[in-house]
Order: structure tokens, then sequence, then C-alpha cells
């Protein structure tokens, strides 16, 4: 006999009314969208493998989007709803379009994530020879602990660019079959002086230097030898001598494949996450667009890791140059355009880690499998350094993702005192257009191994393709 149904009391009737539900996250999907989450992720992690530096993934994502029919772009033709379109940024940032039904008359849609992460730049003359030991000097890139990076298995990754203009793309390290390179550390039982030190005095950035060899060149007796003997090494490879490093962006990233980590195979351990984790949603996003109402962009961004400078980081006029031009063969003004604009800022957020507990404030942080990451604002103390999204756009963006029903949360970047960081998100706010980060929750972050859930990558792809695809009240019925 079947027990009959208790009513709900008042009181469980208000608190679902008015409270948010506690049961959240992973617990609330079917095993059909986490087999689709689990699949997603496949291709995902391929493409972690082959675009460690921006400059693969620039070249991965384009020859991924011309196989699905996206051109370059050129301002001298006139396109229709419908055409795909991508603009490479001297091959270190690129930028996917779908041209909408109504142009960028009601503005364009953006989503915006980096594909550069920390890693140890080669110095400009990087190669030199100690007692018999080969070694790289590095320069870090973007905001790293130095005490991770020693004994950690790393690969050379880059170009070295010939006076005759000849590219030679440079890749060793990552293959089973190939070597590897490391920094080295010293051994606990001469480090006392070492390890009494603060961990930004125990290892500086000079300390950061690579092992690459230590075999001489044949038996000669020169000085040097080992350092020659690598020089033709890579003479040999790659064709260039020393003089060229100096026009080479060289990089050590950690050497290995993504992983997937846990005995349910849950997430994802690999180099580069941030933000690579939120740029191949963007990427997928944008591929699965077909015929939006507002024209779409995906924009894959260098240089965030460090303030976004240059000529192919945000603070350059290069994605405004690009919907300048998309605005005039519309009739329209860029200022206007921009106005009408509105910008997911896909980056990363800090997962809760139950071990460092004490970092966050638990009411108001992001949690692995609890979806996409919507961060209302970022910087540090006092909000300084941020663009802070308006209370009508979170609006606007949560009404997308419940009515899709996308599984999402917000977060803060840890305690109000405890750091800080930022994104692009205050560029783009800089341009007059609406804009808040979303994007997955990361375990480790900046470290040379960092942590995803494999639900929350899916979660965010699905944020951004239903953002894409949205009908705008204004569009309705047109």
């Amino acid at each position: 006999m079947c027990e009959e149904k208790k009513e709900k009391t008042e009181t469980e009737l208000l608190k679902e009314k008015l409270l948010i539900k506690k049961e959240s996250g992973a617990k609330t999907l079917s095993e059909e969208e986490i087999r689709k989450a689990d699949e997603f992720c496949k291709g995902y992690m391929s493409f972690l493998d082959r675009a460690k530096t921006e400059r693969e993934a620039v070249a991965v994502t384009i020859a991924a989007a011309e196989a699905r029919g996206f051109t370059e772009y050129d301002p001298d033709l006139t396109y229709k709803p419908g055409d795909k379109v991508y603009v490479n940024n001297r091959g270190k940032a690129v930028m996917l379009c779908v041209m909408g039904k109504n142009g960028t008359k009601n503005g364009v849609r953006l989503g915006i994530a980096h594909i550069d992460s920390p890693r140890l730049d080669l110095k400009p003359n990087p190669l030199y020879e100690s007692n018999d030991l080969a070694m790289f000097k590095t320069h870090y890139y973007g905001g790293i602990k130095k005490y991770q990076w020693p004994t950690v298995p790393l690969a050379l990754h880059g170009v070295v660019a010939m006076k005759n203009g000849e590219v030679k793309n440079v890749y060793i390290g990552d293959d089973d079959d190939e070597p590897c390179f490391v920094v080295t550390d010293l051994l606990p039982h001469l480090a006392v002086d070492q390890m009494s030190k603060v961990m930004t005095k125990a290892f500086d950035g000079e300390m950061l230097n690579v092992l690459i060899g230590s075999r001489p060149f044949r038996k000669d007796e020169e000085s040097e030898s080992v350092k020659l003997n690598i020089m033709n090494i890579l003479y040999e490879k790659y064709g260039f001598t020393e003089e060229d490093f100096v026009s080479a962006d060289l990089t050590m990233v950690p050497a290995g494949r993504a992983r997937e980590v846990g005995f349910d195979r849950s997430m994802i351990g690999a180099y580069g996450h941030d933000d690579k984790v939120c740029a191949y949603p963007a990427v997928i996003a944008a591929f699965d667009t077909e015929l939006p109402d507002s024209t779409v962009i995906s924009v894959l961004t260098d240089r965030e890791e460090i303030g976004s400078d240059g000529a192919t980081g945000m603070k350059c006029t290069y994605m405004a140059d690009f919907i300048a031009d998309l605005a005039e063969a519309d009739g329209m003004r860029l200022r206007h355009v921009m106005a009408r604009s509105a910008c997911l800022s896909a980056d990363v957020n800090a997962a809760f880690d139950p071990t460092y507990a004490s970092a966050f404030e638990a009411n108001n942080s992001s949690y692995i499998n609890n979806g996409a990451v919507i961060t209302k604002y970022t910087g540090s103390g006092g909000k300084y350094s941020t663009s802070d999204a308006s209370a009508e756009f979170m609006a606007s963006v949560r009404s997308i993702l419940d009515e899709k029903g996308v599984l999402w949360q917000t977060g803060e970047l840890g305690k109000v005192d405890g750091g800080g960081g930022g994104t692009i998100a205050k560029f783009v706010a800089n341009l007059n257009a609406d804009v808040v980060d979303l994007g997955v929750p990361v375990l480790s972050m900046h470290a040379p191994f960092e942590v995803v859930s494999k639900i929350d990558v899916f979660e965010t792809y699905r944020a951004l393709y239903e953002f894409y695809n949205y009908s705008q009240p204004d569009d309705e019925g047109e």
C-alpha cells in the first residue's frame, strides 16, 4: 500500500519560494547530462594537449574553424546573416564571428577568454654553461608561486624568427620519445637555510634556471663545450644559431598530457586551465551558433596574465576596430553598437578548497561541480581595479541561464582582504558595454597542474551558447 503524499507545511512552502535551494550542483543533473559533460571534455582535453601556448591555441582554433566553414575576414567583402569569419591577430589572438540576422544594430554578443597562461619565458640571451652543465635563463610570465616550478618536467614550445623572415616552430619535450627539461632544487639535507626563509625569499626569479644538457661537444678541450654541444643540436634540428634567440618567443611549459583526476574520472588535471578552460567552450559555442539574432564574436585574447598590454592584449584596439568595420557595414557607429553590446568575460574563479578553507568566505565562494560561476566583480580590497557588473545586467544573464536550465553559481575571489586579481572585464566595460565574468572554478590555479570539473566545463559552454543564441526582446517577431 502506497503512503499518502504528505502536504508541505507553510514553512516549507515559504522556504521554497524565498530561499536559495541547498541541493544543487551535480546532484541535480541526470545521468544523460553528466554523460554529455564527459563527452564534451574529451575534445577539451585534446585541445589542452595541442594548445599550451597562445600561438598554438590560435593555430588549432583557426584550423578547426576553417574545417567548419569559417573564412578569414575581408573588410572589402559584404557578409550576410549566418556567415562565419575569423580574424587572426599576429598569430597570438583570434576572433570568431557569426553574423547575426540583425547585424550590429542591437549591439554584438561577446564571449572573451584569454589563451596565455603562467610559464617560464626564455630570456633574450638564455643559453649558458656553468660547471659543465648547460642551462637556460628564464623570466617568469604571470603570477606564479616560484617554488612550484623546480623538479617539474618541462617542455620547450615557441618560435624563432630568422632575419630572412622565416619562422621556425619549436616543440620538444611533450612526446614520449623526446627529452624533457627541469629546474633543479636543493636537497633537504643541505636546505636548512633555504627552508627557514619565507616562501617569497626561498626561491627567487633568477634561480629559475632550466637544466638542458651535460655532455661536451665531442672530446674537445675548448671552454663552454657543453653549451656548444646544445647549440649544435638545436642548429641541426631547427637551423638557428645563438644570435637568433634575440628574435624568439620561446617558453618552458609543464610537459605531459591532460589527465582525468579521481577514481570517478570526474575532474581534469592539466597545465593551462586558466584560461583555456573558458576559451575552448567559447570556441565551440561559436562553432555551434548558426543564425543568431545579433552578431556573435568569440575572442581569444593574449597577455591577460601580465596586464593585457600590447598589440595582442585587450587594451589594444583590435577588437573594437573589427566591430567598427561591422558597424560601418550596417550603417552604424561604433559607440552606438558598443553601448548596446553585452559580454561574458569568460574567465575562471578560484574553487573553494577545504584544505585551505581559511582563505575563502564560504557563502560567497564557487564550488567544484556546481556549474559555471558568475563573478560580479574581481579586483582587490575595496573593489579596486574592477568593473563590477550592474544589477540589471546580472538579472539579464541569470534570467537567460535559468530559462535554459544552465547550472550556475556565483562566487568571489576569496576573502575581501586575502589578495585579489583581475580579468579583461574592465577593459570591455571601458568601451561602454555591459560585461560580467563567467567561467569555470579551478583548484590549484596558476600551478603547473590545475584541476577543474568536467561538469563545470560543459555548463560554461552551455552558458556561452545560450547567451549567444538568446532572442532579445527587441528582436522578437521580426
